[in-house]
């Protein structure tokens, strides 16, 4: 089985016995609209798949991995130490395009990285898009805590962190994922595509950014993230109608939503799990969430006892 290249928030490694428990004990092809860092699609490495991202980095890198893994890898060990000193001959040697001092080389980085943001827009052809992959795992690797996060313009703003030997090249780690991508459709949309790709005997798994715990969140950083109220109740929608074509449906998501799916008349149970990356350190402990599904139990894969590697 492939492993995830990138850490991801949210990621699925430590839920996997409990999702597999609720897959169907067969199925046609595989579908994750919500793919983030792979970590179900990995471990399970579909024969026939369709993955869905909302963020075009995201999908540019998967799309990398799968058609171009050696050169990937080439031009990852192509880079420096994090705390090196900026490179002189490339662009944000000295100062960011917002005019803040560059005085090591991953901030330098980083820059090139937001200059698609701020500046010149997406990369226009093969080699930029290649570079744009490999920015986006050289700074996933080395940056604090492993964050993805954005700010308000869309610019990576996670700081530096700090690490006595950081691997960023993940050679192996790309390679297998190459092997369990290829012949995989990636797509970069909304995830009602399903709608139109998944067949009677197909399995979705859903796993949307979790609708915040407290009923009173604020949700205006939640929504700044593309995902709100209202796209949380069209999921719900979405997954009735597979249900209703006969397509398997697995979904994760916080414990809040327990009584919407329960209603809808899927199978609901509430599960504990370990979340491995939060910018704050007292914040990375056991959340309440919920697994939906509507594979009747007689039906189901049923436990998958595993020893999963630390992330």
């Amino acid at each position: 089985m492939a492993k995830p290249v990138l850490k991801w928030a949210g990621g699925k490694r430590q839920l996997l016995d409990e999702l597999y428990a609720r897959f169907p004990a067969s199925f046609d092809r595989y579908h994750e609209p919500f793919f983030g860092g792979g970590a179900v699609f990995f471990d399970l490495e579909p024969a026939e798949s369709t993955v869905n991202d909302t963020n075009p980095r995201l999908v540019n890198f998967y799309e990398q991995v799968r058609d171009r893994p050696e050169a990937l890898i080439g031009r990852l060990r192509e880079f420096r130490d994090p705390e090196a000193g900026p490179d002189p001959e490339m662009p944000f040697d000295a100062e960011t395009r917002r005019g803040k001092a560059v005085e090591q080389y991953y901030y330098q980085q980083r820059a090139r990285f937001n200059e698609r943001a701020y500046g010149d827009g997406w990369p226009a052809d093969d080699d930029d898009r290649l570079e744009e992959a490999a920015l986006l795992l050289y700074l996933n690797r080395t940056c604090y805590n492993g964050l993805y996060r954005e700010n308000g313009d869309g610019g990576f703003n996670v700081p530096i962190g700090r690490y006595a030997d950081p691997d960023w090249v993940q050679a192996d780690r790309v390679r297998e994922a190459a092997a369990a991508l290829a012949g995989t459709e990636l797509r970069n949309g909304d995830f009602s595509y399903v709608l139109d790709a998944a067949e009677p005997g197909d399995l979705v798994y859903f796993d949307p950014p979790y609708e915040p715990m407290s009923p009173t969140a604020d949700f205006a950083e939640y929504s700044a993230a593309g995902f709100d109220r209202a796209d949380q109740e069209r999921l719900l929608e979405v997954a009735v109608e597979l249900d209703e074509r006969g397509v398997r449906v697995v979904l994760s998501n916080s414990g809040v939503t327990y009584d919407r799916y329960d209603e809808a008349g899927f199978f609901v149970e509430r599960e504990g799990a370990t979340r491995a990356i939060n910018s704050d350190a007292s914040s990375r402990g056991e959340v309440d969430e919920i697994v939906a599904t509507n594979v009747p139990e007689g039906e189901r894969r049923g436990p998958d006892q595993r020893a999963l590697d630390d992330y």
